[in-house]
């Protein structure tokens, strides 16, 4: 299916169960992997980013099976039974980056790739923190991106290890998960990051997940945290992964445009995921939201003409679903702006550029820096005749599909690129939507 043209539609209500979440996941899978013991994983998401990560470490030796819908993961206890592969990666961030830092202390010889965007993406202050340490790793391409090479190394820490953390959380995150299995003096090991550190409920579900398998990290606010060394991971036994709280946001902010309500099951109060603060967001801009521990439920404004009311708002804690709001801002009153959205510009795509390009085509007015976009909604719609690209990136498809409420048709293309997350998005929306 090259394109899928939908709208105009004026309504939403239903209730969703959300897929898993893709974050969760991908982590849970390499902890899994690298405890003592078996670990029964359920909810898990069924996409490409986790087909990749499951492929990868089979692998490297880790046994796996289906159970129904469960998956069983045997642990390999810290040591990967394979020491010489080449791993195709697709763009999966959330599996190269954390499973270059647990390769680097492996002692093995092991190439990693991906699509050609993933050879876009940094990866270089990684690589920077895992050679302070003695990694070897060599870039077969552009310095600081893959593919990589990493050759056996003797791991060696003697210092705090140092990582910037003003790119990409993912950095941060695939140190705090591999370091625990090496050696260090005194049986501990510091991380300093360097700068502002980004998307930090991104670490605090890493830190949540560490947790339930064994290791316990302290921080000092979000520039120092401290690690056990030698440590092991342990097998909770059972794991659930928590549904998407960023595939949440597309129903979230449907139920805002289209009335509602639009009740999203999987995420709520009692989630680890920073992204259900877009329900906040929504609540600013004049919706109404309830929850509970395991539910979120959207409602449209308490206004006439029930448009949204445009707000400004720092999206450093919700960087995926910040782009959710850039679409809503097409149905508010004024102007919406949108800061400290620089990890943007390294995600599947340039999502600033791409975001701000596919708006335009629509009739909104906007402006958009390094690290901020402010939208103005369209004083008259348009319809692009060659339609909204997606640039391969699936948050694009899954958010322009709000632009169906306007008040013209919307043709999407490549809609397939959805299923790096959610598969069968569009069946979903199109059960909500009236």
């Amino acid at each position: 299916m090259e394109h899928l043209t939908l709208g105009p539609f004026t309504r939403a209500a239903g209730t969703v169960r959300l897929p898993g979440s893709k974050s969760i996941s991908n982590r849970v899978l390499l902890l899994a992997a690298l405890s003592e013991g078996e670990t029964r994983v359920r909810d898990l998401l069924d996409s490409d980013d986790t087909r990749v990560m499951l492929g990868a470490l089979k692998t490297l030796g880790v046994a796996w099976r289906k159970d129904g819908d469960d998956h069983l993961v045997t642990g390999v206890s810290g040591k990967f039974p394979v020491k010489a592969a080449e791993l195709f990666m697709g763009n999966a961030g959330t599996a190269i980056r954390p499973l270059t830092a647990a390769l680097a202390l492996q002692g093995g010889d092991y190439r990693l790739s991906g699509v050609p965007r993933m050879h876009e993406r940094p990866i270089g202050d990684l690589v920077d923190g895992l050679r302070q340490v003695g990694a070897r790793i060599h870039y077969l391409g552009n310095e600081g991106y893959p593919p990589l090479h990493l050759q056996p190394s003797q791991i060696r820490i003697d210092g705090p290890i140092r990582v910037r953390g003003d790119v990409s959380s993912q950095f941060l995150t695939a140190l705090l998960m591999a370091l625990p299995l090496a050696d260090a003096p005194g049986g501990r090991i510091e991380i300093e990051v360097v700068g502002e550190l980004i998307s930090k409920p991104y670490i605090e579900i890493t830190l949540n997940l560490l947790g339930r398998f064994g290791i316990e990290v302290k921080r000092d606010g979000w520039s120092r945290f401290v690690l056990p060394a030698r440590a092991r991971y342990r097998s909770p036994g059972e794991i659930f992964v928590e549904g998407d709280a960023s595939s949440a946001s597309y129903f979230l902010a449907a139920g805002a445009i289209g009335g509602g309500p639009v009740r999203v099951e999987g995420v709520g109060l009692a989630s680890i995921q920073g992204d259900v603060q877009f329900a906040d967001a929504l609540n600013r801009m004049g919706a109404n939201v309830m929850a509970g521990a395991n539910w979120i439920e959207v409602r449209g404004v308490d206004r006439d003409d029930g448009r949204l009311t445009g707000i400004a708002l720092d999206c450093n804690h919700i960087p995926d679903a910040a782009m959710t709001l850039a679409v809503a801002a097409l149905f508010a009153d004024g102007p919406t702006t949108l800061t400290n959205i620089g990890s943007w510009r390294v995600k599947e795509t340039d999502r600033i550029d791409a975001m701000a390009a596919e708006l335009r085509k629509l009739g909104a007015d906007i402006e958009a820096g390094q690290d901020y976009l402010r939208i103005a909604p369209p004083a008259q719609w348009r319809t692009p005749a060659d339609g909204i690209d997606t640039y391969d990136d699936h948050r694009m498809a899954m958010c322009f599909s709000l632009a169906t409420f306007g008040p013209l048709p919307i043709r999407i293309n490549d809609p397939r690129c959805v299923a790096k997350t959610f598969p069968d998005y569009f069946d979903v929306f199109g059960q909500v939507v009236r």
